[in-house]
């Protein structure tokens, strides 16, 4: 695990973190630097914008709802979001479409991320959910309602306004009082209109913009969709305890569990559930989620017992753009997961380096130009 780790910024990459846990043995290391203009290591415990991956803590918000009774997945949305979601679309579109992405809805932030001023006016503008709703309504619908995955940032600020009518508080208050405080998550957060990073954390560098550190961001933009703060070690915390039934009951944790088709040409890429996806690998079948957002990835991975897990992020997005194959860092940074999951023991006589890449759900479109989406 340290040789890989070791990898991750010889590759390219300024600074990794990652929280490894196999049963009851934990380890968290960091390597590489934390800031790009001056001398500072990055540490295991920072903080680190976990974008998607908040949709997870989402999903299980909008699921506890459904454990008691207040809203059930197959409402259609238009039940709770009439002004918001009017009409035939708001009859047909039903709360477990949003959670797993089968609503037809467009991806606001495919409109939104269009170029690198973009970034730079949405790095300093708040947004109201409405209109980013707004935005994703306005666009082309990518199905019909319940067809097929399709990926799309509007699911889920939907899903943040679903949660605040039916409990009449906000989003983020929910998630705090429903996981965050009883499982003692103290490193994560939701950031709100709040640009800074609250505690130890690095920089965020979006490889088309060099050196200049775009930690401080207004995560409005991505609000449920995406705007949470994490440390590595929360979210393994976390992913334990929703895949060891202690957020969730059993019919609604099975609920979650059943997937979609990512790619419906090959189905056995991996389904994506209600708010988490499931990946094979050579050593089973994996749980959890990537996020994106501009200068910070992240990867959350989970066997199903919960038993193993690695949550890893770097500081660096947009370094892919232009390049038709893989870049050294996707290659040292899945070298570095893979090792995690599938352990030399298990793995045999083949090399951490042969396992397969693993995908990423959260898309980054537009690999060419200044294009992310949560």
């Amino acid at each position: 695990m340290r040789a890989a780790l070791a990898a991750v910024p010889r590759s390219g990459a300024p600074g990794v973190l990652v929280a490894v846990r196999d049963d009851r043995r934990d380890w968290r290391d960091a390597a590489g630097q934390a800031v790009l203009t001056t001398p500072r290591p990055m540490q295991p415990q920072m903080r680190h914008r976990i974008g998607s991956i908040t949709k997870t803590f989402v999903a299980t918000t909008v699921l506890q709802l459904v454990d008691e009774g207040r809203l059930g997945l197959d409402d259609p949305i238009g039940q709770w979001l009439p002004d918001t979601v009017p009409g035939e679309l708001g009859a047909q579109v039903t709360v477990r479409m949003l959670l797993n992405h089968t609503s037809g809805i467009g991806n606001y932030t495919n409109a939104m991320i269009d170029s690198y001023a973009a970034i730079n006016q949405m790095q300093v503008t708040t947004y109201a959910p409405a209109d980013l709703v707004a935005t994703g309504l306005a666009m082309p619908p990518t199905n019909a309602p319940g067809a097929g995955f399709n990926y799309s940032n509007t699911n889920y600020v939907l899903a943040g306004l679903l949660i605040e009518t039916v409990t009449g508080n906000d989003a983020a208050t929910e998630v705090q009082r429903r996981i965050l405080r009883p499982l003692r998550l103290t490193g994560t957060s939701f950031a709100g209109t709040d640009p800074k990073i609250r505690g130890t954390h690095s920089g965020a560098y979006f490889a088309p913009f060099g050196v200049r550190d775009l930690s401080e961001f207004n995560m409005s933009w991505a609000w449920t969709a995406g705007e949470m703060i994490a440390t590595t070690a929360d979210l393994n915390t976390f992913f334990r305890a929703l895949l060891g039934g202690d957020l969730l009951s059993p019919a609604t944790l099975d609920e979650m569990l059943t997937g979609v088709p990512m790619r419906p040409e090959l189905p056995e890429a991996g389904g994506y559930g209600l708010g988490i996806y499931s990946l094979p690998t050579p050593c089973g079948e994996f749980w959890g989620h990537d996020g994106a957002v501009i200068g910070h990835l992240t990867f959350s991975l989970h066997s199903r017992d919960g038993a193993r897990q690695v949550s890893s992020g770097i500081n660096i997005s947009h370094y892919q753009a232009g390049l038709p194959d893989a870049h050294p860092i996707d290659i040292a940074w899945n070298t570095l997961l893979g090792t995690a999951i599938c352990p030399a023991s298990e793995v045999g006589s083949r090399s951490a380096e042969t396992l397969p890449q693993l995908p990423r759900v959260t898309r980054m479109p537009g690999n060419d130009a200044a294009v992310a989406v949560p």
